[in-house]
């Protein structure tokens, strides 16, 4: 049975949803603020996201921005704001689909359907990548190892994050650089060097040795899954 999370404040809403959702054989879970909502995403790993944008904490497009830095999860946002320019900003945040309130439930329905046809079978996303002792959650952009927060700067984070979703695979200076700091700063690679050697010291790797952070000399780095 998918499960869908819906994100919206408003409670008939809400109740409506869970109604027509539960009615066409939907497992539903539901989060009244923003900031729950993005927890619950990263905890409970849905087939798909229902989020309005009228939330009372943060927007809803920032939530679709947060979910978006690790998953891939299908979004549907649905909202009052009708404007042509709301609609483009908030699939430009990651959204897959904008549905305007009043809405039609077969509609919405219909909607959903195709964007979850677009999802394979079993391929919910997890906020945490671990790698041996060491685990990178990107909902709550923490870094622990052997059980302990390890703390990083943003920039850090960023970098090891960025590593960490591309598991395996070398990722060039330039990628980093271009990604972390922007395209402008592609021959700053001092930057990077000084950022990997901080977070090497941080979390107890062995640039000689190292148990995570593998380096590419001349092009850039892989982490290392333990494969």
């Amino acid at each position: 049975m998918p499960r869908i999370l819906v994100i919206d404040d408003e409670a008939p809403i809400r109740r409506f949803l869970r109604i027509a959702l539960e009615g066409s054989d939907y497992e539903v879970e539901e989060a009244e603020r923003g900031r729950l909502g993005v927890e619950m995403a990263a905890t409970s790993a849905p087939d798909a996201v229902i989020v309005d944008l009228g939330l009372p904490d943060i927007d809803g497009k920032d939530v679709v921005k947060k979910i978006r830095e690790w998953s891939e999860v299908p979004v549907l946002v649905l909202s009052v704001r009708d404007g042509e320019t709301e609609k483009i900003a908030a699939l430009d945040a990651g959204a897959n689909d904008y549905v305007t309130k009043p809405f039609a439930t077969g509609e919405l329905l219909a909607r959903l359907r195709a964007l979850l046809r677009t999802r394979k079978p079993g391929n919910a996303e997890s906020a945490q990548l671990k790698f041996g002792t060491m685990v990178i959650d990107l909902a709550k952009h923490t870094i622990t190892v052997d059980g302990s927060t390890v703390k990083l700067t943003k920039k850090e984070f960023e970098v090891l994050a960025f590593l960490g979703k591309h598991a395996g695979r070398l990722v060039t200076h330039g990628q980093l650089l271009s990604t972390i700091w922007g395209p402008a700063h592609l021959e700053d690679t001092h930057y990077l060097r000084i950022a990997i050697g901080h977070i090497r010291e941080k979390i107890g790797d062995d640039a000689l040795n190292p148990k995570y952070i593998v380096t590419e000399p001349g092009i850039g780095y892989r982490l290392f899954t333990g494969d």
